[in-house]
């Protein structure tokens, strides 16, 4: 379980075939010392488990993990090459703050960027969510993109804003965002388990 605050930005070291699909290697400033083989750590919105770790040459922390055909197919893994920078999250420990919202790290499908606006110092983004999961996006509520916990501003049809101040911008890879990049997409929990007691309601007694 995680809560869309991004924590350390990654960077792909290398993405190389294995048996399970794809094994990653992703620097990262965590200390190695402190995960556990098996530990999950949300890679761009995506629960991966921890199945290596060291340290670099020059000293930087890295973990490794293996990506399934399923998730390649499903998230923007796919298309991560070396140097690509991801935002990362440590799964949440009993007691800490849940500063976000809450967060599975299961991506639904994959977002589209259709526009940047600067505004002021922030930034606000135009997103185009896939048809079959825009019923899940409303005005004002949650939603995760990239692993970042935002907040909804607007809804048209399937597309939807939100803004990101100078602050998120610069310690997640929004910053680096631009209209046409793809988004790791997970709507929120709560609206996606209301949507199914509405589908399944008993039909009106006479």
């Amino acid at each position: 379980m995680f809560t869309g605050i991004i924590t350390d930005i990654g960077a792909v070291l290398s993405n190389v075939p294995s048996d399970a699909g794809r094994r990653l290697a992703i620097r990262c400033a965590y200390d190695p010392d402190s995960i556990d083989i098996g530990a999950s750590i949300c890679c761009a919105g995506a629960c991966m488990t921890v199945v290596d770790k060291g340290h670099g040459d020059a000293g930087e922390g890295w973990f490794a993990v293996d990506v399934s055909p399923e998730s390649l197919g499903r998230t923007t893994i796919g298309d991560w090459r070396e140097a690509t920078r991801i935002n990362l999250e440590r799964s949440l420990a009993i007691g800490a703050e849940l500063g976000g919202h809450i967060v599975t790290g299961h991506i639904d499908g994959i977002a589209r960027i259709v526009e940047r606006a600067e505004e002021g110092d922030a930034v606000r983004f135009t997103i185009e969510a896939p048809a079959q999961l825009a019923r899940f996006i409303a005005t004002k509520g949650s939603v995760a993109l990239d692993g970042t916990s935002l907040t909804v501003n607007t809804v048209v049809e399937n597309r939807f804003t939100v803004m990101l101040i100078p602050h998120s911008l610069t310690v997640t890879t929004w910053g680096e965002r631009a209209a046409g990049d793809n988004l790791n997409l997970e709507v929120d929990l709560m609206a996606r388990y209301a949507a199914r007691l509405m589908d399944h309601q008993p039909p009106d007694e006479d």
